[in-house]
């Protein structure tokens, strides 16, 4: 594709690899742009161009179905009775994608390049990209980033450098989704992580039916605070 205007169907997605759909040499914030609206997301190596994908079944988490583990209520408890810890959204945008971009204990590399650093901040620049941060001691020690559409919410990546840092983050982030009334988060793959706090896989046609609704509801307001977890 030479043009983001040029992404195919998202039926003529293939099964498998399942999903994939388009092949671009490029990747900027306006890429990005086209690609969310329509449920459509980049996921490559570094080498390789630029891959976009549409899977079906797709993992959302409807937000009045997320699940908090009693050992997780508990973690919430006890940071959240922690002066020394905050959760926060959008105070280090980029300092949390590049958490993320960090090799994990159990991988060689990472998907997360400077290129996706940069088309993703440039995202953010334009009030559509944000972040949520776990701080203890005023170290960065969790966190994720997402993308939103008026009420639609797509969850990108975590990262965690303490038990259950991202987790608590994720669930103060959901708290707020829920008072914000926004009532679904795409998590693009199932994984046993999401799974276990209630997401679950809805095909491509619900899934798309779902974004076009809260896509077009009225934008939330990003602008940087702290978040609580409200939900006990």
């Amino acid at each position: 594709m030479q043009s983001p205007a040029e992404f195919p169907d998202t039926d003529s997605a293939l099964q498998q690899p399942n999903g994939l759909l388009a092949a671009s040499e490029t990747l900027n914030p306006d890429w990005l742009l086209a690609s969310y609206k329509r449920g459509i997301f980049p996921w490559y190596n570094q080498g390789e161009p630029v891959l976009w994908w549409s899977p079906s079944p797709r993992a959302v988490l409807f937000t009045d179905e997320f699940k908090v583990s009693r050992s997780l209520r508990k973690a919430l408890r006890k940071a959240q009775a922690d002066p020394d810890r905050q959760i926060t959204l959008n105070h280090d945008f980029e300092g949390v994608m590049r958490a993320c971009a960090a090799p994990r204990f159990d991988e060689a590399g990472t998907w997360i390049t400077e290129e996706i650093i940069q088309a993703y901040c440039g995202l953010h620049a334009r009030g559509l990209a944000h972040s949520v941060e776990h701080w203890h001691h005023n170290e960065l020690v969790g966190g994720l980033y997402c993308v939103s559409l008026g009420r639609m919410v797509y969850g990108e990546s975590m990262f965690s450098r303490q038990t259950d840092a991202s987790k608590i983050a994720f669930a103060c982030f959901v708290s707020w989704l829920i008072e914000q009334n926004v009532h679904i988060i795409d998590c693009q793959q199932a994984t046993r992580h999401l799974l276990s706090m209630g997401a679950r896989e809805i095909d491509r046609q619900q899934f798309e039916t779902a974004l076009v609704h809260a896509a077009s509801q009225p934008p939330l307001t990003w602008a940087p605070r702290q978040l609580k977890w409200t939900h006990d």
